[in-house]
């Protein structure tokens, strides 16, 4: 594998792994009301998005005749990424 292929990956895996750890320390620390809010309206649009493309993904498979398979690992960080993406959203909407 050429080296520059290394870098590039080993760049998304601590990007991703950062991601993660956010998303998990944003969850668990308690904080005032409107954190709170914040953080629950981002788990919910997470939970919605992932919920969404799960329904995709299942009638995709169906109506083409496939095989269910999903790799845990992409599915994790597509899950840090938008929920990532929602907590800056909505702490920039509702001023967190």
């Amino acid at each position: 594998m050429p080296v520059g292929a290394i870098i590039f990956l080993g760049t998304v895996l601590v990007v991703f792994s950062v991601l993660d750890l956010i998303m998990l320390i944003s969850l668990l620390t308690p904080g005032d009301e409107r954190s709170q809010l914040i953080v629950w309206k981002a788990s919910a649009f997470t939970l919605l998005a992932m919920v969404g493309t799960d329904i995709l993904n299942v009638a995709e498979n169906v109506v083409r005749g496939q095989a269910m398979s999903e790799n845990p690992f992409i599915r994790l960080e597509v899950t840090a990424i938008i929920y990532f993406a929602a907590l800056l959203f909505y702490k920039r909407k509702l001023g967190g």
